[in-house]
């Protein structure tokens, strides 16, 4: 199991916004987190890659790849964080240098050290993102959807056992936002798991997986029973 989480309080600040939660993921798995505004969507996300903490004494189990999120150390989190690939809503590239120095960068920061190695990883995660083309532009001569695309390459480049991408079609036009979700289902026939928050509600027919739904303080599996539903109702 990649991930598992057993009656784990999630906080933001001092506000208990998750209670007794149980989630778990594997390889493979495609899986949606679902939930309005404020549900604890995002909040569950960054526990996985230690952005908030998790109290040892409010969680039965919280294991990330073979980690105990309750007894990580600081010093650790960099060596958890290169197993995984993480995207956010805004894409967070650095715009002062171009497609090519931002691969480059994650590459060096995570212990890449020969030229050759890391040119051949940037141009194999380019290829598989569609953007092989890109690599000299400046994050501002590229689409919003072509950022993300970016995005996703640079969460790809050390081989991730599992994604986890917070709103990825959050500033997407619906047209884009299918080609990327399209592009992460894609990603996790290769054995990565990917796990997503998102309110766009229509992908979850297109492009079926696991849902969980946030509310109420709550989060609950609810594959079978969406799949009962109008999304409308959700």
């Amino acid at each position: 199991m990649l991930v598992e989480y057993k009656k784990v309080k999630v906080y933001q600040a001092d506000a208990l916004i998750l209670d007794e939660v149980d989630f778990h993921a594997d390889e493979g798995e495609f899986i949606y987190i679902i939930g309005k505004v404020g549900s604890g969507k995002s909040s569950l996300l960054k526990t996985m890659y230690c952005e908030i903490d998790i109290n040892p004494d409010e969680a039965e189990q919280a294991e990330v790849l073979g980690r105990d999120l309750t007894k990580i150390r600081r010093k650790e989190v960099p060596a958890l964080r290169k197993e995984m690939g993480i995207i956010f809503q805004d894409f967070q590239l650095l715009h002062d240098r171009n497609v090519f120095q931002n691969l480059r960068f994650v590459l060096k920061a995570t212990g890449w050290k020969k030229k050759e190695d890391i040119n051949k990883r940037i141009e194999e995660v380019l290829a598989d993102v569609g953007m092989s083309e890109k690599s000299y532009k400046m994050p501002s001569e590229l689409s919003g959807g072509e950022q993300q695309r970016i995005a996703i390459a640079r969460a790809l480049l050390n081989t991730p056992k599992i994604i986890v991408a917070d709103e990825p079609t959050g500033n997407l036009d619906p047209e884009t936002a299918t080609n990327i979700v399209a592009l992460l289902k894609d990603i996790t026939k290769t054995g990565t798991a990917v796990v997503m928050s998102t309110h766009n509600i229509p992908m979850l027919d297109k492009f079926p997986g696991i849902v969980y739904q946030c509310e109420d303080g709550n989060i609950k599996e609810i594959t079978q029973e969406y799949n009962k539903q109008d999304t409308t109702t959700i």
